[in-house]
C-alpha cells in the first residue's frame, strides 16, 4: 500500500466533526451531479443512521434507473422484505422515492430523490436535533472505516497492483475556511469524471473504490 508522509493509521481514532454554520459548509456531503440539496431535518437524519440504510442510498445513488426490493436486498444482503422495510424509512423521510416501472405492474422501483445532497444542523439546534446528527456522524464514519478494514484484512493475498495503488493519507494544513471550501470543490471537481455513475463505461480492471474525504480542525477554537 502507498505510504505517503503524515500516513495515518487505517481506523484509527477520529474526532467527530463539531456543529458548522452556514458560513463554513455542511459536515457530510454526497455528490453525484452540480446540484445540491441541504438537509437540516432530524428525522432524516435519524432514518439515515443505520449502516444498511446508508448502503441502500449509496446504491440507489449510483443506479440512474431505480432498482427493485429484491435487487436491492442482493446488495446488503438482507432478504426482500427486511430490504423493503429499510427501503419505506429511507421513503418515509424523502430520500428515495418510487421510479417508473419497467412494464411489469407487480415491480415496485425504487431511486434516489437527491443526487447530490448535504447534511448539517442549523445554528442554534436542539439537543434533540444534534443528538440526531452526532448519532449519523457516527454511522458514517463507521461505515467509512469498516470499508477500510475490510479492504486491509485481504489486501496481502490479493491484488498487489491494488494492495500499492490504495491510500491511507493525513496532511495538517493552514488554511482558512473559505480556503478548505474551495479545496474541497477542486478536489470534487477532480474526482467527478471517475465517480461510477458519472463514468459510464469503465476500463475492464476497474474495481469499485471508496474515495473518502475527511478535513476538520484540530486544533482549540481561538
Amino acid at each position: 500500500m502507498a505510504a505517503p508522509e503524515n500516513r495515518g493509521a487505517a481506523g484509527g481514532p477520529t474526532a467527530a466533526p463539531r456543529r458548522r454554520t452556514p458560513d463554513n459548509g455542511p459536515w457530510f456531503a454526497c455528490s453525484v451531479t452540480s446540484e445540491r440539496t441541504r438537509i437540516t431535518d432530524a428525522a432524516v437524519m435519524r432514518a439515515l443512521a443505520h449502516p444498511v440504510r446508508l448502503e441502500l442510498l449509496d446504491h440507489l445513488s449510483n443506479v440512474p434507473g431505480g432498482a427493485t426490493a429484491t435487487e436491492c436486498a442482493a446488495v446488503v444482503g438482507l432478504s426482500p422484505s427486511a430490504t423493503s422495510y429499510h427501503l419505506r424509512a429511507l421513503a418515509k423521510v424523502g430520500m428515495i422515492h418510487e421510479a417508473p416501472g419497467r412494464g411489469d405492474a407487480r415491480e415496485r422501483l425504487w431511486r434516489a430523490t437527491h443526487d447530490r445532497y448535504e447534511i448539517s444542523n442549523e445554528p442554534g439546534a436542539s439537543d434533540e436535533d444534534v443528538a440526531a446528527e452526532m448519532a449519523l456522524v457516527e454511522t458514517v464514519l463507521a461505515r467509512q472505516n469498516d470499508r477500510v478494514r475490510r479492504f486491509l484484512a485481504g489486501a496481502r493475498v490479493g491484488s498487489r497492483e491494488w494492495y500499492e495503488a490504495a491510500v491511507i493519507s493525513e496532511s495538517v494544513l493552514a488554511v482558512t475556511p473559505r480556503e478548505l471550501k474551495r479545496l474541497v470543490e477542486q478536489i470534487d471537481d477532480l474526482i467527478g469524471p471517475f465517480k461510477k455513475r458519472n463514468r459510464g463505461r469503465s476500463p475492464r480492471s476497474a474495481r469499485t473504490v471508496s474515495f473518502q474525504l475527511r478535513a476538520v480542525p484540530i486544533d482549540d477554537q481561538e
